[in-house]
């Protein structure tokens, strides 16, 4: 029998913080899914983890071997193997609240116009961590602070492109892959990851499920995320990996009608052929 929900798993040499993530699985109250785990060839101990980790369980545990393409290659894979109603994404070294499965999957069963939902985070912050940190929390800690100043769940439409505040920092309004659920029925309409996209392809991809289903935040923290250095981000990030400078482009190919005048008339005069040579008859007035 298929199981519910489907906890999508993208594992690289994840051994340092896999356990503790495996082990939050194990206490959820909602039990009806499975695991599926998509490793990119880890060269420590992370296969020997959740090899042991699928061995005590009396839920269904899948291991797929995948060839390294990428991140987003990696969690295609995982969802392309998943058996579930709904997807359920969880990171190596993040860590669920025991009530996660269960409240995300009562918006989802509740609502069939919401095609995500997504919940606030706690942080674990891991001592490697530098003075940057604040900086960081500071501007990421509440990623829906610009949509509203009162306490309670948030729920999202497409009205969003069309305010100020979706241009303005963070980029990302709903969260990481750890945080969200979203309907595995959405990759018949919108298709999978970006993958030749590696810091924004998350948030990319939850704003084209907002084109056409709402968006549920949840207002209390149901996962746990980990800030340290060896994170996908922070490596990103060293290797200069800048997805940032795509992002207005592609906001002008796939959300051009569903933005404000204003920002319209910013990306016609940037993206535009015939905007760029107004622009340039312009100055040369």
């Amino acid at each position: 029998m298929e199981k519910l929900v489907s906890i999508c798993i993208p594992t690289y040499n994840g051994a340092e913080y896999l356990q503790e993530t495996l082990d939050s699985i194990s206490i959820q109250t909602y039990r009806d899914f499975e695991v599926v785990i998509s490793d990119d060839a880890s060269k420590d101990d992370t296969l020997k983890i959740v090899e042991a980790f699928k061995r005590q369980l009396d839920f269904p545990v899948r291991i797929l071997h995948h060839k390294p393409n990428g991140i987003g290659a990696n969690w295609n894979h995982a969802i392309r193997h998943a058996k579930g109603k709904y997807i359920k994404f969880l990171f190596q070294d993040d860590v669920l609240m025991p009530t996660c499965l269960e409240k995300m999957l009562k918006v989802l069963e509740g609502d069939k116009n919401i095609g995500l939902v997504a919940s606030k985070r706690e942080f674990i912050i891991s001592k490697d961590n530098d003075d940057k940190t604040q900086e960081w929390l500071d501007t990421y800690g509440d990623l829906q602070k610009h949509f509203s100043d009162k306490k309670g769940d948030i729920v999202l439409t497409s009205q969003v492109f069309k305010s100020k505040e979706f241009f303005k920092t963070p980029k990302n309004k709903i969260g990481e892959p750890s945080v969200v659920m979203f309907r595995k029925s959405i990759t018949d309409k919108i298709g999978y990851f970006d993958e030749s996209l590696k810091q924004i392809l998350d948030y990319e991809y939850w704003y084209r499920i907002l084109k056409y289903n709402k968006i549920y935040i949840i207002d209390e923290p149901l996962v746990k995320f980990r800030l340290h250095h060896t994170q996908a981000t922070a490596q990103n990030y060293m290797i200069k990996i800048d997805d940032y400078k795509r992002y207005p482009e592609l906001l002008y190919k796939d959300y051009f009608w569903l933005l404000n005048y204003e920002h319209q008339k910013e990306l016609f005069f940037e993206y535009n052929t015939f905007g760029k040579l107004l622009k340039k008859i312009k100055r040369a007035l």
